[in-house]
């Protein structure tokens, strides 16, 4: 094919100088852009013209599927890898963020693994990579690796359109991704050559683009010059349900502060577990209906055209009653050919459908707000055209109209892409590019989605930032040392609602050593938490006594919790409630009856000229058989720490009278 290049028109030698002059400094100035790195659909925004704009690839898809296929020959990422994945199941990887961050072993994943036609298997520190063939011999990818291809696809889209380098990025991840995973992303970030500026939870993003329509410059100035309000606080429910992650976020707008009441959710809940029960349910009609047949199920290629004629039918069944599965010599010859009623995959998901409401309930509770105070309904994520999820929402908020306002697809990479804008000032002016009133001020205030704190004596879970604090945070913590003479301590970082760290999930431990021999409890250490924008946690103590500093950042390595373990946590707080009140209320009477017993100890040495050696002998001699007892008596319960104290008071009153 021979190539003709169209004459030049209107430019001139010095022109056309000119015009690759402007070309040079755009390509300098490095934009900032907005990415939804979605469980199976993924899409990038750049703020252009005064509002978020999302960008469509060169055939004009604006949202990319989360697929990268490998073939003997290249490596396919977006559309070209979905729509070649029925013939190259083995080596087509989708889910990926249902992998990312975390441990192979994790049940959740293990799960998920029957479900997948690629090959999932563990390296050396129990992290999940994939095996594919590539190029005619076998590779491992790690999920970051994986997701960098992703997000390497759609900054090319960004680039393609813009025509500058894009170098910048803010990423969207759910509000209820853990450290790990949100380390993760970061790294796939950098991974794809993107330098993340902010990790964002993905219903603050929506809430940023949905508010663009809503929020009004926060104040407007008066004939007299004078100051007034021009808006008024709206309380916003954020549901997001995508293709793998359920999301609910309380937040409220006011004058340009966007803040989050509370978050709640479940990482393992989306459109994939829809389409998993809708496969399941017809793959046991064929076998039914073929009782001769066997490997159906084993079959990679037969599994990946069925799963994809279930998610074509589940969208069907979001505008009919009925949908029509029809998939040609599916397996043994033999064509599958089934209709599926709206009413029957209500049915066979009852129990994912019972699961929306929970955490919706939750983030009401623990921001201390009634249905009724609920302004407005946004949905977000493909998930939520499902017509049984939208009844069971509007049935829960008493018949409430939901907005449809937004699109669910798109609304996460526009908020993205707004932050991304405030983030990321031009490089020649050092000036912000958004200009608009109604949100170049905007401020934004996240949440922490549970609580974290460190182990105290007892095993006691001491609480420094509880769940849904505003982040960016830091708490600080006078502690000491619990027996006499101590040289080092084990600081141990813990994530949970239980009251035993022992029920907890152990984030990562360091020590501070070097303390000076001292009585118990007379050493001073300040301890430090402190979760930066990204919902990164940092720990460090400080030795008052030397000015010695050690310190931990709780990183992808440390094993944090999964979303199963966040899950069940929030869940057994609740039900073991009183048995968590009753352990408190007994290591508060057992610290009380120590803490009374050393300050006694320093009591009688204070008071030494003014008693007798047989008089020391005798408190003394009390004190230790009571701190003894309580070493020897751990389990005790509630009235005989009481008790204890109250023999010790006895034999201790001659020192207090």
């Amino acid at each position: 094919m021979t190539r003709t290049s169209s004459p030049r028109r209107g430019l001139s030698d010095s022109n056309l100088s000119g015009f690759r002059q402007i070309v040079e400094k755009m390509a300098s100035t490095a934009r900032a852009v907005g990415i939804d790195l979605g469980t199976t659909y993924s899409c990038v925004s750049v703020w252009r013209n005064g509002a978020p704009e999302i960008l469509a690839d060169a055939h004009g898809n604006r949202v990319q599927p989360s697929y990268v296929a490998f073939t003997a020959e290249q490596r396919l990422i977006g559309e070209p890898a979905l729509a070649q994945c029925g013939l190259n199941p083995r080596n087509t990887v989708f889910d990926a963020k249902r992998l990312i961050g975390r441990e192979f072993s994790d049940p959740a994943l293990q799960a998920d693994m029957e479900f997948w036609p690629f090959i999932v298997k563990a390296d050396e520190n129990n992290r999940p990579v994939v095996e594919v063939e590539y190029k005619s011999s076998l590779h491992d990818f790690k999920p970051e690796e994986i997701s960098a291809m992703i997000l390497g696809k759609l900054k090319e889209v960004a680039e393609h359109n813009l025509g500058v380098p894009i170098t910048k990025a803010v990423i969207t991840v759910p509000a209820y991704f853990n450290d790990s995973q949100r380390q993760a992303t970061k790294d796939a970030g950098a991974i794809a050559g993107l330098e993340v500026l902010r990790i964002i939870n993905e219903p603050t993003a929506a809430a940023i683009a949905y508010g663009l329509d809503t929020m009004k410059p926060a104040r407007v100035e008066s004939s007299e010059d004078e100051a007034e309000v021009a808006t008024t606080e709206k309380r916003v429910l954020v549901f997001d349900l995508g293709g793998g992650t359920f999301d609910v976020s309380l937040l409220s707008m006011d004058e340009g502060v966007l803040e989050v009441k509370a978050t709640s959710g479940d990482t393992h809940l989306g459109g994939e577990d829809f389409d998993d029960r809708l496969c399941h349910h017809l793959a046991t009609a064929f076998e039914e209906a073929n009782p001769d047949l066997e490997g159906f199920r084993t079959d990679a290629r037969a599994m990946r055209r069925l799963r994809t004629a279930a998610e074509r039918a589940k969208r069907l069944l979001s505008a009919a009653t009925e949908a029509s599965v029809q998939v040609d010599a599916i397996f043994g010859g033999i064509d599958l050919n089934m209709t599926v009623s709206r009413a029957t995959f209500e049915a066979i998901s009852a129990d994912l459908f019972e699961r929306i409401i929970t955490p919706v309930q939750q983030v009401l509770d623990d921001a201390s707000t009634n249905k009724a105070d609920i302004d407005e309904i946004v949905l977000v994520g493909g998930s939520t055209r499902i017509p049984k999820v939208q009844e069971l929402l509007k049935e829960f908020f008493d018949g409430k109209q939901l907005c449809h306002g937004v699109n669910p697809d798109e609304v996460v990479a526009m908020g993205a892409a707004v932050q991304a804008a405030l983030l990321a000032p031009e490089e020649e002016t050092g000036e912000i590019v958004i200009q608009d009133e109604r949100i170049k001020d905007l401020v934004l205030l996240d949440v922490t989605p549970l609580s974290l704190g460190l182990q105290t004596a007892g095993g006691v879970m001491q609480v420094m930032i509880p769940r849904n604090t505003t982040i960016p945070t830091r708490a600080q913590k006078m502690f000491s040392t619990a027996v006499e003479n101590q040289s080092e301590v084990l600081i141990q970082v813990f994530e949970g609602e239980r009251a035993k760290t022992g029920e907890n999930h152990k984030l990562g431990t360091f020590e501070m050593t070097g303390i000076a021999p001292a009585p118990a409890r007379h050493p001073k250490i300040q301890v430090t938490f402190e979760i930066d924008v990204n919902g990164i946690l940092t720990v460090w103590a400080d030795n008052a006594s030397n000015g010695k500093r050690e310190r931990i950042t709780i990183d992808a390595d440390k094993g944090l919790l999964t979303e199963e373990q966040i899950e069940e946590a929030l869940r057994t707080a609740e039900r073991f409630r009183e048995e968590d009140q009753e352990f408190l209320r007994k290591m508060e009477a057992r610290n009380s009856l120590e803490t009374y017993a050393y300050s006694m100890k320093t009591a009688i040495y204070r008071k030494g000229k003014e008693l007798s050696t047989a008089e020391k002998d005798i408190l003394l001699k009390g004190i230790t058989e009571a701190l003894g007892w309580l070493e020897q008596h751990h389990e005790a319960q509630l009235e005989e720490v009481k008790a204890k104290q109250q023999e010790l008071e006895g034999i201790l009153r001659p020192l207090t009278v």
